[in-house]
């Protein structure tokens, strides 16, 4: 599974010194709202120096020496790049940050290959950053800062616009006029394909990219960040907690399947001998029908193992693992429909390949009743192109985008327009 992509700060600080007073006004650009990451200060003093003539405007040498003397201990030297402070690692898997700079330090955390840390303080070779929940030193050597990292922050870093009002339009066109492709809700990230003077064009999947008003959505960068040990230990052990759900999945679609085999065998056996049976004496006929079992053919129901609760959890494992078009691995890549196909196969229930054979094929419920183990449908232009697995709690899991691979989203991070369900 990939590392939970975190938020990094990145600000920048120009300080301004007022004639006949002081003053210092910050100006931030802050691409995420991660606590303690970054820098971000604001110093004001209205207060005019006791001599200073408030008049003329003029001070006196004694002033202008105060002036000076606070200028040099307060002044904060202009950050040439808003990716100054940040350092990416650029390594084959990751690289420890220590509790001190020495390689004898204690292990705090990882930081992985392209993840993205703020810079505190450089210590000989050693940087001193913070990463996540995690402050440490890290090897200068395991890392790109500066230029370097501001060209790599580009195409490491994860450009998202989160929507700030109820309910956005997402349009064709950057435009009040252009037509309506769906609807977004508040609180929902969609990735950033290009920023214009007053909009944004956003994928909301891979089958849809429209553009949205810049004022009703936040733009910010996400970044991969450290993970720490405990967050490590927590991570590993929820990743083998659903692997062990998943074997459980497969083994009751195991016997479901074999027992649903031999029902049939039984059925085909119970007709076949019937069939014979009128063919047989009287005495052979009634003999039969008093020792040959009653038979029918199964009910068509998904088995035991293709449970709501076990699609589900299995459905999740599979999160942050790469969106493939046309593809239906869990593991190596899969589009929308080869993903909720493939869930269902190895939980015992088969349903079509395509979003819209998925759809067609199921038995139709409203929105409103959908349950965990549903699936959900979504059209642009009137046509089904999208399906995604219901979790429960108003979210869904599906394969997205290229970018953001298999996610869990709200159920309307776009306008549903049918749910089914192949389950009891």
């Amino acid at each position: 599974m990939q590392n939970k992509g975190m938020k990094v700060v990145v600000a920048t600080l120009v300080g301004i010194i007022l004639a006949g007073g002081y003053s210092f006004e910050s100006k931030a650009s802050i691409i995420s709202d991660m606590p303690g990451a970054g820098i971000a200060v604001v110093m004001e003093n209205t207060t005019l120096p006791k001599d200073q003539n408030v008049d003329s405007g003029k001070t006196t040498e004694s002033e202008n020496k105060t002036e000076e003397a606070m200028t040099q201990k307060n002044e904060v030297p202009e950050v040439k790049s808003e990716y100054d402070n940040i350092a990416i690692a650029q390594v084959s898997n990751y690289v420890n940050l220590r509790s001190e700079p020495s390689e004898e330090g204690e292990i705090l955390g990882k930081l992985y290959n392209n993840s993205a840390a703020t810079i505190i303080s450089t210590e000989g070779d050693w940087y001193k950053i913070k990463s996540g929940t995690v402050d440490g030193y890290v090897k200068s050597e395991f890392v790109v800062s500066g230029e370097e990292a501001a060209e790599l922050a580009k195409q490491v870093g994860h450009r998202m616009a989160t929507v700030n009002t109820q309910t956005l339009k997402v349009r064709n066109e950057a435009g009040l006029e252009a037509s309506v492709q769906t609807l977004i809700p508040e609180g929902e990230s969609y990735d950033v394909v290009e920023e214009l003077d007053g909009w944004v064009k956003i994928a909301v999947d891979t089958d849809i990219e429209g553009y949205v008003s810049s004022e009703y959505v936040n733009l910010e960068t996400e970044f991969v960040e450290a993970e720490s040990i405990e967050e490590e230990k927590a991570r590993l052990e929820e990743e083998e907690r659903l692997r062990k759900e998943a074997e459980a999945a497969a083994r009751a679609a195991d016997e479901a399947a074999a027992a649903k085999k031999e029902k049939s065998k039984e059925a085909t056996k119970a007709e076949a001998t019937k069939a014979e049976a009128k063919e047989s004496t009287a005495t052979e006929k009634a003999q039969t029908e008093t020792t040959a079992p009653a038979a029918s053919a199964p009910a068509a129901s998904a088995p035991a193992s293709g449970s709501r609760a076990a699609i589900v959890n299995y459905g999740l494992q599979f999160v942050g693992n790469p969106y493939v078009a046309g593809g239906t691995s869990l593991t190596n890549g899969a589009d929308c429909s080869g993903f909720t196909q493939s869930v269902f196969r190895d939980c015992g229930v088969s349903i079509p390949r395509d979003s819209r054979s998925q759809a067609a094929a199921g038995r139709e419920i409203p929105v409103s009743a959908v349950q965990p183990g549903d699936l959900l449908f979504y059209s642009n232009g009137g046509e089904i192109n999208h399906v995604a697995l219901y979790i429960g709690n108003g979210q869904v899991v599906h394969a997205s985008t290229e970018k953001t691979g298999i996610k869990i989203s709200s159920y309307n991070y776009r306008t549903p327009c049918k749910s089914v369900s192949y389950l009891d």
